[in-house]
């Protein structure tokens, strides 16, 4: 009975241990550490949120970059986050990249089937990416820089400086922010 006795307070210990103060570390250290003192980081534009950097956001007008495909429910849905679970075989994901491609070179005309990133026609594993590759965004330029009535040196130019290195010059890859580089151009006009 002793030994069960002290199993039980064991457990106790290591339930409470774990359920709060583990969880109170995490929730100190992300204060400390990590950026925005652990909070999303969000973006403004005059002075209103509108949205976070780290979630895609659902782009679909010409006078805005694109970022990829989401499969996570109706658009860039959070509490949809997840892939598709269909093999790059499966007749409906087979029809849903021909569809997309089709999409691109509607608003893209000045390309080629093989000129599209694949990145801008298949979704993400978590579906909700809220950067793309430098290639993905200056594909881009032309059909933005037409719908906005600017030169294209002045939007690749922006793209230019929208690009994030990799940490420390070694991790990860470079990458451009959807959301932050049409805020850019929303507070360039």
């Amino acid at each position: 009975m002793k030994t069960l006795l002290k199993s039980l307070k064991i457990t106790l210990v290591f339930c409470l241990f774990f359920s709060v103060f583990y969880v109170l570390v995490l929730w100190l250290f992300a204060q400390v550490a990590g950026p925005n003192n652990g909070n999303a980081e969000v973006v403004t534009l005059n002075g209103k949120v509108v949205g976070a950097a780290n979630v895609g956001q659902s782009f679909t007008k010409d006078i805005y970059f694109w970022g990829r495909p989401s499969c996570a429910g109706d658009g860039y849905d959070a509490a949809n986050s997840c892939g598709s679970n269909k093999g790059p075989t499966n007749p409906e994901y087979l029809a849903e990249v021909e569809t997309r491609i089709d999409t691109f070179l509607v608003h893209h005309p000045y390309l080629t089937r093989s000129d599209i990133p694949a990145e801008m026609v298949t979704a993400s594993g978590s579906g909700l990416d809220p950067d793309i590759t430098p290639a993905c965004a200056y594909i881009q330029v032309k059909r933005v820089a037409q719908a906005r009535g600017l030169s294209e040196e002045t939007v690749k130019d922006m793209v230019n400086k929208s690009v994030e290195k990799p940490l420390l010059g070694l991790f990860g890859t470079e990458k451009v922010n959807v959301l932050k580089l049409n805020v850019a151009l929303e507070k360039a006009k």
